[in-house]
């Protein structure tokens, strides 16, 4: 017996040296970390969904080999308000392609975070596509897309590994200034976009983000009167949050633009897009006019001898061998700030050139954009500008109707519908020429002109037209 505690105590004893020494030394040896990829390489570019996406896919249509794209995951459903479909594109930064998935079940940020690279197998899918927009889901005869089972999603679906870790990237938004930069020609659907100089337009500002059982239709618009329909979920975390006083200003946001189109007319479509939190609203700035453009530069220049109406003869000078109408004349003390306008008063009889200026030195080569004053009203008809090209011919550019401050681009041919009244007040309107590269800048040459509308009741006052 007393040989059994003796081999006892000197075992307890060697141990207890052993875990000592291991414990001085922190010898600890690190587990090898080892993430491997489900899916094999891509072997097709997100790109191509486009080329076999149908309108109405059949059953027929079920992809039926291993048809592999690589994608970035943009969006993210922790919030709720983005909710049974995912949001993906080819790129991190300057995506070419957007895609939708759609899945019949939430939480899926926990396994496919913003910024995960995914393999996407659709052996087993099928590829919507209408107006651009390009889904992916199950075959359901009962509608054009039917939803992953969420059990499933990982039979399609997986992250891709760099060997020790799932990889995640930083998704840079597409950058734009205005909502029609931002949906020019769909080509951004379903991609991750921010739009400067934009807020809720005001009918939103008494409502919350969501209705009290349904998806809520709240609409933004810019600083060019451009409006775009954000889609909200009742299932939102932050669906009964107020939209003001927090967001009643204007700024900048970040959202998943999508494409809705009609189930009974597919020429018939709907841009609207989707934030992923409220962390996507960066509304700092005071609220703004919209169509109301930025006031002239520092660098802007008369469009042309006498365009501040200060100088009658000098104005008169720059005008071509067509001359003056007679109802426009010298507004003296009536301009901008008290100075002397143009004066537009009187009934046109016909749809009139007012006047046709030929253009100063000194225009900007490459100019962006022409920017005037008008005060007063115009019952029956409005205002049409043309601005001359180098080679001949012209830009047309519509006032329409017209009260707080006008945008405007390049249209098919002048037009004189809308009125105008500015309530007494000094208006700022803006011919946008960016992008347009064939603007006459030669001195002496035909280079801008004012219409009227026949029959139009004008008493209006134009001042210190200027290009930069």
């Amino acid at each position: 017996m007393k040989n059994i505690y003796f081999k006892a105590a000197i075992f307890s004893a060697i141990s207890m040296l052993s875990f000592s020494s291991c414990v001085k030394t922190d010898d600890y040896e690190i587990p090898e970390i080892k993430c491997t990829n489900k899916f094999a390489a891509a072997n097709h570019l997100l790109t191509d969904l486009a080329t076999i996406a149908k309108a109405k896919p059949t059953e027929a249509d079920i992809i039926k080999e291993d048809y592999i794209v690589e994608a970035y995951v943009s969006s993210s459903d922790e919030s709720g308000n983005i909710y049974k479909m995912m949001f993906l594109q080819d790129k991190p930064e300057n995506p070419t392609q957007g895609i939708e998935i759609d899945i019949d079940g939430g939480n899926q940020y926990l396994d496919y975070p913003t910024g995960s690279l995914v393999r996407i197998n659709l052996k087993g899918l099928i590829v919507q596509g209408v107006n651009g927009n390009i889904k992916v889901g199950s075959f359901d005869p009962n509608y054009p897309i039917g939803r992953i089972n969420p059990n499933k999603l990982s039979n399609y679906m997986a992250r891709v590994c760099d060997g020790q870790k799932a990889v995640v990237t930083a998704i840079k938004p597409l950058e734009f200034n205005s909502i029609a930069d931002a949906l020019k020609n769909g080509a951004h659907i379903n991609q991750l976009v921010k739009i400067k100089n934009v807020q809720f337009e005001e009918p939103e500002l008494t409502k919350t983000f969501a209705d009290e059982s349904a998806t809520g239709d709240r609409y933004i618009t810019d600083k060019k009167a451009g409006r775009l329909d954000l889609r909200f979920s009742n299932y939102a975390t932050f669906a009964k949050s107020p939209i003001s006083p927090k967001y009643e200003k204007s700024g900048d946001i970040v959202l998943l633009l999508s494409r809705f189109t009609s189930s009974s007319n597919a020429t018939i479509f709907t841009d609207q897009a989707y934030i992923r939190t409220l962390d996507d609203i960066n509304f700092p700035n005071p609220r703004f006019n919209p169509g109301e453009p930025d006031a002239p530069s520092a660098s802007a220049v008369n469009l042309f001898a006498g365009s501040d109406f200060e100088n009658w003869a000098t104005f008169l000078s720059s005008v071509n061998g067509f001359g003056l109408k007679p109802y426009a004349t010298q507004g003296v003390g009536l301009g901008y700030n008290g100075t002397n306008s143009l004066q537009i008063k009187g009934t046109p009889t016909a749809n009139d050139y007012v006047f046709t200026s030929v253009a100063a030195t000194g225009i900007p080569a490459v100019p962006k954009r022409i920017t005037m004053y008008i005060k007063g009203t115009a019952t029956g008809k409005s205002l049409s500008f043309n601005v001359y090209k180098a080679g001949g011919g012209f830009y047309v550019f519509n006032l329409g109707t017209f009260s707080t401050g006008a945008t405007l681009g390049v249209e098919s041919a002048n037009s004189y519908n809308g009125s105008i009244n500015t309530n007494g007040q000094w208006r700022l309107v803006e011919l946008t020429l960016t992008g347009i590269a064939d603007i006459n800048t030669t001195a002496g040459k035909d280079m801008f002109a004012i219409k009227t509308g026949n029959g139009g009741v004008y008493d209006v006052q134009i001042d210190n037209i200027k290009i930069e």
